[in-house]
């Protein structure tokens, strides 16, 4: 104890205490965290009240698993549609690269082909990476193709260790070091995934072992990532919660006590617990430099991170977009939909057909009289996507006025209001509608017909 090192801390500039050594806890028997857990029941969340201080690193940014875990829960993508998607994810990222790095599989000869044609590009930013298991087998893959980068599954709970592995936690960390130990004497930098880190023994394993890595990095020279990877969505973002449930402990762990450098660490969250962004951006302010993320959240079970959501929760702690472009997130959108056939659920923030569109009368009245009372942001401006109004039975003039000058783009004078016949007729066209029984929202070409047919009837064209 008389040997714990006490050095200035340069985010506090207060000096502290290296805090307890941990050392690797090899047990007989699996901790599964019964007390958390039970399966039976609803997981618990506890709390001991020990309070981790905000630690945002100097520069964050976010990471891409489209290509990997966007590819287990859906048709696999081919290889001009990933070199698309790439394409998209280069422009969205911006000239500063703040989506600083892409993976993807190495096992089928389609994954192989689009990585060559994505490295083709020469783009600095998101960096081609790989994702293997910890296997020597699989690194082959990586030095055949070049990779400078590859992700490593390094599962470490005892879930894993014990029932999916059959192995001991010493077993189990031998082996992971020696694959680790392979990839570092090629030149290649490793990424350390360490899977299900949210039902583990955080200071029993994960500790030790990411100490071990951090040896490893001052060995070879070379820098050791590590990903947290909440698995199954357990992780929770509440003050004063125990670990392993703890995003803001986990990450405290792996910075603190195992010396884990902020700009080497990464959060990868599962939404199964509707916490995959808060939970993502929690692990930013908490010390992780990067959050890993697919595109629209698509992945595993409930799926990943949205990376459009991390892109706002970028901007809204930043102050700033630091030079992405969020109107690609609508071209990404428009291409899923349009050449990929995956219909993106309507009311998805940013992204939805529906997300900024509004039904209530009262909502369509306040819209028309100043579209801020009602629109999270100019969403025209910054997603080339402007505010809607779906007129139905309940969209009242003031929704039908707001809906045309909205489709026709009429500015200034040229907008109609609540006064205007055009609005009355349509008006009684869709009350007449309704009063038949109907129950549907108003598609957009039945109002254009009818629209069209009235400015006839009454002699108007629409922006004169």
């Amino acid at each position: 104890m008389d040997n714990r090192k006490v050095k200035l801390d340069s985010h506090t500039n207060l000096l502290q205490l290296e805090e307890h050594i941990y050392h690797l806890v090899d047990v007989d028997t699996p901790n599964t965290f019964r007390n958390l857990f039970p399966y039976s029941e609803v997981p618990k969340i506890a709390f001991n009240d020990r309070i981790v201080p905000h630690c945002m690193p100097d520069n964050i940014w976010i990471t891409d698993t489209t290509f990997r875990d966007g590819q287990q829960s859906r048709a696999p993508y081919s290889a001009e549609q990933i070199v698309k998607i790439y394409d998209y994810l280069n422009e969205l990222g911006g000239p500063n690269g703040i989506i600083r790095a892409s993976e993807f599989f190495l096992y089928s000869k389609k994954d192989r082909d689009a990585v060559y044609k994505c490295l083709e590009r020469g783009y600095k930013f998101p960096e081609v990476t790989s994702w293997i298991r910890a296997s020597k087998k699989d690194f082959e893959l990586v030095k055949d193709i070049g990779i400078k980068e590859t992700g490593i599954l390094v599962s470490c709970s005892d879930y894993h260790i014990f029932y999916k592995m059959k192995m001991t936690r010493r077993e189990c960390m031998e082996h992971y070091l020696s694959v680790i130990r392979e990839c570092l004497e090629t030149g290649v930098a490793p990424r350390c995934h360490l899977e299900d880190i949210t039902r583990s023994d955080i200071h029993g394993f994960v500790i030790p072992f990411c100490i071990e890595l951090m040896k490893l990095q001052e060995e070879y020279g070379i820098p050791v990532k590590i990903r947290a990877c909440d698995t199954m969505g357990y992780g929770v973002n509440f003050s004063g919660a125990v670990i392993p449930r703890s995003v803001q402990g986990i990450i405290y762990g792996l910075k603190t006590h195992a010396g884990v450098p902020s700009e080497q660490m990464e959060w990868h969250g599962h939404n199964d617990f509707y916490k995959a962004v808060t939970n993502s951006t929690t692990a930013w302010l908490y010390g992780a430099s990067g959050v890993n993320c697919s595109i629209f959240g698509i992945g595993e079970r409930t799926g990943n991170t949205p990376l459009e959501a991390m892109v706002f929760e970028y901007a809204q702690l930043r102050g700033t977009l630091d030079g992405m472009k969020p109107e690609v997130i609508t071209e990404l959108a428009e291409y899923y939909e349009k050449e990929i056939g995956y219909k993106v659920p309507s009311r998805t923030p940013f992204v939805g057909s529906a997300f900024n569109v509004t039904r209530a009368g009262i909502h369509a009245d306040g819209l028309l009289k100043n579209e801020e009372i009602y629109n999270i942001f100019d969403t025209e401006k910054i997603l080339n996507r402007p505010v809607l109004v779906a007129v139905s039975n309940t969209s009242g003039l003031a929704g039908i006025a707001h809906w045309i000058n909205t489709y026709f783009k009429l500015k200034d004078d040229k907008k109609v209001d609540k006064q205007s016949e055009l609005v009355k007729e349509v008006k009684a066209w869709v009350d007449a509608e309704y009063e038949t029984g109907r129950v549907t929202v108003i598609t957009d070409d039945e109002l254009l017909e009818v629209i069209n047919n009235t400015c006839t009837k009454l002699g108007i064209t629409l922006g004169e």
